[in-house]
């Protein structure tokens, strides 16, 4: 029986109530975004938990799946670049300074965590590994765009705060050797997309080739065209990745 647990609080750094649905007892971290939309069942509903059900059983991984502001952010319709830029960078603040310290307090101790997630998720779950690889193990991003000027348009040269959300924009000017070093001591960097239906492999195949120029290991894997933008890839994908690779 998969152990599944709803966990709400009240998020100072976004002022709502936040909801965390936690599965499995023990084993690395998984920290998964949503991908389609905000909703921190959306995992579930899609089956892509069930995918993995069986390591969570095993107690190889322990899964955190969160919610996003997407819709509030970069996709909403009705609010200025500003608004969408200084809502991404709570929720950035909301993921380090209120989720991670709920995961190491449930799990006794500041575990190894992974970040995944695909489309959307797999923007956030890189996005917040290569902020932070002082903290996190490593990151699955899936079928993900890792450009923010994607959403940003021409407001990304007016607001640094894009640039340091824009992987493939700041990564190639990182010297810093305090975080070169965190970042090329990482031995979970994995990229995967197909190259089906709405797929960009390109956009893999890219960051994939700045950190090879900047020499920070990764796992670059493109598909074939019969996968494509959906979760029965996703589902593939991420279980492949767990259960042989971590």
């Amino acid at each position: 029986m998969l152990r599944k647990e709803i966990i709400y609080w009240d998020s100072k750094k976004l002022d709502r109530q936040m909801e965390l649905a936690m599965y499995g007892h023990y084993g690395i971290s998984v920290l998964l975004f949503p991908s389609t939309t905000d909703s921190y069942l959306e995992n579930e509903e899609n089956g892509l938990i069930q995918a993995i059900q069986p390591l969570i059983e095993g107690g190889r991984f322990k899964v955190f799946s969160i919610g996003s502001l997407n819709y509030e952010s970069w996709l909403a319709k009705d609010k200025t670049n500003e608004e969408k830029s200084k809502t991404h960078n709570k929720y950035n603040q909301y993921v380090i300074e209120e989720v991670l310290p709920f995961i190491f307090g449930e799990c006794g101790c500041e575990v190894p965590i992974i970040t995944a997630g695909a489309a959307i998720g797999a923007y956030h779950a890189a996005n917040t590994f290569f902020r932070r690889p002082d903290i996190f193990l490593g990151t699955v991003a899936m079928s993900g765009t890792f450009n923010i000027r994607h959403f940003s348009k021409d407001y990304f040269e007016k607001d640094v705060n894009c640039y340091y959300n824009s992987p493939v924009h700041f990564l190639p000017e990182l010297k810093d050797n305090y975080w070169l070093s965190f970042l090329k001591s990482k031995k979970h960097i994995y990229l995967l997309s197909g190259r089906g239906e709405n797929e960009y492999p390109e956009n893999s195949e890219h960051l994939s080739n700045i950190l090879n120029d900047k020499q920070i290991q990764n796992k670059l894997e493109i598909w074939g065209p019969e996968w494509g933008h959906n979760y029965n890839t996703w589902k593939k994908m991420l279980s492949n990745v767990l259960a042989n690779y971590l």
